[in-house]
């Protein structure tokens, strides 16, 4: 299995997962063209695609999912929450698409794929995470969530590979130009995970995973040299045992890579 990011942060999130038989794409934040332009820079032909899994309904995560879905001609798989506010105050387009409902800790398989969705904490209608299981390999996505609980450790424990979510330098958010309320929302425990709250998971995790990709980095209250400096704290003497990357807006480039090989 292999995990490429190829948009991470508040303009726009989707992350392509392969496997043997086929792939699929958690999140669709791009425009369907950016989307589809970003794919080519993979091996990845987007016949290859055989769904979407979508976390929430916030624009960063569905801004392209419609036309997307409707020109792969590809099921769109979320929570009844999620599909209920994207198909009902989301969408702009009338024509149909497959969407069909998944629920928290029921697994279900696409291809090769076995899925099972968690629940997160964040000010969506019923979002989530998602534990992806294909020949052996064991990923784990979690990002956009306030906290992270003792049930959702335990289930990332036992992943091969991780994206994580390490939104916002709580010192750049407190200092920076964002009014109160939104600084209020982004802290709290339906917000975003802090580079604290991110390391001290990798604290908790300790040497259990190997691969780690920290993701949706905030452009105004972030920086990937504060992220790795946080992280590599919480790790300790585990951080020369990781692989571990810092995502970027831009995804997966020579220069910067942010893929994970199962």
């Amino acid at each position: 299995m292999r995990c490429t990011i190829l948009a991470s942060g508040s303009k726009g999130n989707c992350t392509l997962v392969e496997g043997a038989g086929g792939a699929i794409l958690i999140d669709a934040g791009l425009s369907t063209k950016e989307l589809l332009q970003r794919l080519s820079r993979t091996e990845c032909p987007p016949e290859a695609i055989g769904a979407v899994i979508v976390t929430h309904e916030h624009g960063d995560h569905i801004r392209g999912l419609d036309v997307l879905a409707r020109r792969l001609e590809i099921p769109v798989y979320a929570t009844a929450g999620t599909l209920h506010d994207f198909l009902h105050n989301r969408r702009i387009s009338d024509r149909p698409i497959d969407t069909r409902v998944c629920r928290h800790h029921e697994r279900f398989s696409i291809g090769d794929f076995l899925i099972e969705p968690f629940a997160t904490s964040h000010d969506a209608a019923e979002p989530c995470g998602f534990m992806i299981r294909e020949n052996g390999a064991q990923f784990g996505y979690c990002t956009d969530t306030g906290i992270i609980t003792s049930h959702m450790l335990t289930l990332l424990r036992h992943c091969d590979g991780l994206v994580l979510e390490s939104n916002h330098c709580p010192e750049m958010l407190a200092n920076g130009p964002y009014p109160e309320s939104l600084k209020r929302r982004i802290r709290s425990r339906r917000g975003h995970l802090s580079n604290a709250a991110a390391a001290a998971s990798l604290c908790a995790l300790g040497k259990d995973v190997p691969q780690i990709i920290l993701a949706h980095l905030s452009e105004i209250n972030n920086t990937p040299e504060r992220v790795r400096a946080s992280a590599r704290e919480g790790l300790g003497l585990y951080y020369g045992e990781k692989t571990l990357m810092v995502a970027t807006q831009e995804g997966t480039s020579e220069k910067y890579p942010q893929q994970i090989v199962l």
